[in-house]
C-alpha cells in the first residue's frame, strides 16, 4: 500500500510536500512482478477508459444501498433540526408558548397538520427503527441477503405504521 501511495505522490509531484509521510525510508520496495502487473493494470484501464476508483454510476440502486443513505440523511436532518430550534429559542422573543399560539391563529387545515406532523416524526422514526436494526447487525444477525432485504422491508412497515400513529396524536 505504502508503494503504491509513493508511486501516485511521485507522479503527482508530493514526494517533496510531505516528505516525513512519502519518504523512501519507509517504502517497501516492489518486485518487479508486482510492477509488472500494477503497469499491465493502469495501462489496461486507461485504453479502456475506466475511472481510477468504481464509481456511482457503476452501481445498480438497491434497498440496502437506499436505507444506508436515508439513515446517514435522517441523521444529519435532525441534527440540523434540533440545532436550528435550539438557536430559534435563544433568539426569538417570546416563549413556546407564544409560538404555538401563533401556529393555532393560523387556522390550518387538519389534512396540512397532519402532514406536517407527519413530515416531523418520519426522520425520527426512521432513524430510530433503523437503528435498532444496526444493533441487530452488531450483534451479527441478519447479514444474509435475504434477511438484509427483510429486515428492511420491516424497517420500512414499522417506519410509515409509527410516524402514522405520532402523527396522529
Amino acid at each position: 500500500m505504502a508503494a503504491l501511495l509513493l508511486r501516485y505522490a511521485g507522479r503527482q509531484g508530493l514526494r517533496s510536500q510531505f516528505s516525513p509521510v512519502f519518504s523512501l525510508r519507509n517504502a517497501v520496495p516492489m518486485t518487479t512482478a508486482t510492477n509488472q502487473r500494477l503497469e499491465q493494470f493502469e495501462e489496461k484501464n486507461t485504453r479502456l477508459n475506466r475511472p481510477m476508483s468504481p464509481h456511482i454510476t457503476v452501481y445498480r440502486w438497491s434497498l440496502p444501498m437506499m436505507m444506508s443513505i436515508s439513515h446517514r440523511g435522517t441523521g444529519i436532518a435532525m441534527s440540523a433540526g434540533v440545532s436550528l430550534f435550539g438557536v430559534a429559542a435563544l433568539l426569538l422573543p417570546g416563549d413556546f408558548a407564544s409560538h404555538l399560539d401563533l401556529v393555532k391563529s393560523l387556522s390550518l387545515g387538519p389534512a396540512l397538520i397532519y402532514s406536517a406532523k407527519f413530515a416531523l416524526a418520519f426522520p425520527l422514526m426512521y432513524h430510530s427503527w433503523n437503528g435498532v436494526r444496526h444493533l441487530a447487525w452488531d450483534l451479527g444477525k441478519g447479514f444474509k441477503i435475504p434477511q438484509v432485504y427483510q429486515s428492511g422491508i420491516i424497517v420500512l412497515a414499522l417506519t410509515l405504521l409509527s410516524t402514522a400513529g405520532l402523527a396522529s396524536l
